[in-house]
């Protein structure tokens, strides 16, 4: 698998900008949805976290059905906003109680 991938690198390197900014963006847009709706601090924490992950792994079955020449860069792909998105989470559990969503 790792020597069908090391072709798709560069691939690979360039949707990761773009899962980190949807990281970055998407708890601002679940705080201001939160505020709109009148959301307490927990559901509003709630939606910052559900809202920023997207469960890519639930269409990977599908990546896998693909034909060979494009499932294994779909698959590496969708493991890789995997990837992103935990390393996310984990900051999200230091950021948000701090900096976005904070005990009046």
């Amino acid at each position: 698998m790792i020597g069908k991938l090391s072709t798709s690198f560069e691939l690979i390197l360039k949707v990761i900008p773009v899962y980190i900014a949807f990281m970055v963006i998407m708890p601002f847009i679940s705080k201001f949805i939160g505020k709109r709706f009148k959301l307490d601090l927990e559901s509003g924490r709630a939606l910052i976290f559900s809202g920023s992950t997207r469960n890519s792994l639930v269409v990977l079955p599908l990546a896998l059905s693909l034909p060979d020449q494009v499932s294994t860069i779909v698959a590496a792909i969708i493991v890789t906003q995997t990837i992103v998105e935990i390393i996310g989470e984990i900051i999200y559990i230091r950021v948000v109680p701090l900096l976005l969503l904070r005990k009046q």
